[in-house]
């Protein structure tokens, strides 16, 4: 089982920036992947960042030039920053794990996610 727990978000005014942070625990060999999705009311899932063990990172195409996650592999954690955010930011924002639990066996987990507002 891994535990993702985010701490960050909140109410952020158009044009501001954002921090978002997750920490995985639990037991697991390693963390393929970590990343935070996003869900507004009404839409699907979407990706916003992700990270791979390695450092490989992909960016949405929302978010493109305005997201940076980092990841830090000896704590488990992963940070998004976003600037120049806008009220279509507003999400529910999810922190993502690709855990590899043994030899062979991968699972994914999500954490109960971060409630994003941006006013304008």
């Amino acid at each position: 089982q891994v535990q993702l727990v985010e701490s960050g978000g909140g109410s952020v005014e158009a044009g501001g920036s954002l921090r978002l942070s997750c920490a995985a625990s639990g037991r697991f060999a390693k963390l393929n992947v970590l990343a935070w999705h996003r869900q507004a009311p009404g839409s699907q899932r979407e990706l916003v960042a992700s990270v791979t063990f390695g450092g490989i990172t992909t960016i949405g195409d929302s978010v493109k030039g305005r997201a940076t996650i980092t990841r830090d592999n000896a704590k488990n954690t992963i940070e998004l920053e976003m600037n120049s955010v806008k009220p279509e930011d507003t999400a529910n924002y999810i922190c993502y794990a690709n855990a590899l639990i043994s030899t062979g066996f991968s699972h994914d987990y999500s954490g109960q996610g971060s409630q994003v507002i941006v006013s304008s």
